[in-house]
């Protein structure tokens, strides 16, 4: 027994941190609140991806489920909850696509802004940093209407904004040749979840990325199995068999956005 205690105590000893060293800093934890536009193609683990290869280290987790609105969030309670348990330092919160256009009418729109701002103070109160991710519209008059409504919710909820319509509008027009779009040529392609990545990357650290890297993460079709509850991005996919895992985004591709996002021609 003497001899298991000091072996023991050989072992404590030897995890115990010298005096003077530092331990690496926990990753911010960055919690998205969405939809099919933010899980097909797994924004939240491709964003955490990006920015651990760019330096910051960073943990996504997500509370998604196709169709949904963020009025939904508010009502369910389940953001207020995983604000409380996950505790993260960045919320990022994305409406339905074109749900604040009003076209199911102003009493629709007049809720999703009412949402916004609920979760935006939600998000404050538990000392968050809260911004909205924009969604996109094709069409040159609908894309411009989209991101006015959209910024002017965040203004009004007092939060961030990240700008996607109109710069996916202009990539895909000046890089055609770049996956934008899903099979179903209306959620995000490979390059539309890269663009939305960076976009955020832009916005919370304030430089352009510059490294590619892997996800190592399923990468989520229209059809995920996803219900409306947190889950870290990188959690085992709920449907298997109906979902790839994993996915690499290189440098070039990475360097190409960024000088197409700064208005170059390569």
């Amino acid at each position: 027994m003497r001899r298991w205690m000091l072996l023991l105590s050989l072992l404590v000893a030897g995890m115990q941190v010298p005096a003077g060293a530092t331990q690496p800093a926990a990753p911010q934890r960055v919690l998205f609140v969405g939809n099919s536009l933010t899980y097909v193609g797994n924004l939240p683990a491709t964003f955490a991806a990006l920015a651990n290869a760019n330096g910051p280290r960073v943990h996504s987790a997500m509370i998604v489920q196709g169709g949904a609105t963020l009025e939904q969030r508010v009502a369910d309670g389940s953001v207020r909850q995983a604000l409380a348990s996950y505790r993260p330092a960045v919320l990022v919160l994305q409406e339905r696509g074109g749900e604040l256009l009003c076209g199911a009418g102003e009493a629709a729109c007049r809720a999703s802004r009412q949402a916004v701002q609920a979760l935006a103070a939600a998000g404050r109160q538990s000392g968050a940093r809260v911004l909205l991710l924009g969604s996109y519209q094709a069409h040159p008059r609908a894309s411009a209407a989209i991101v006015e409504a959209e910024r002017a919710a965040a203004l009004q909820a007092g939060i961030g904004y990240v700008e996607i319509s109109e710069s996916l509008r202009r990539l895909s027009t000046e890089a055609g040749a770049l996956a934008w779009y899903h099979a179903d040529g209306m959620h995000p392609g490979p390059a539309l979840t890269l663009l939305d990545a960076m976009q955020l990357y832009r916005a919370l650290f304030g430089v352009p990325p510059a490294r590619g890297f892997e996800v190592a993460a399923p990468v989520y079709a229209v059809r995920s199995g996803l219900h409306a509850e947190l889950r870290d991005a990188d959690a085992p996919a709920p449907l298997p068999a109906a979902t790839a895992q994993g996915t690499r985004y290189t440098d070039a591709l990475v360097m190409q956005l960024n000088a197409l996002l700064d208005g170059e021609r390569r």
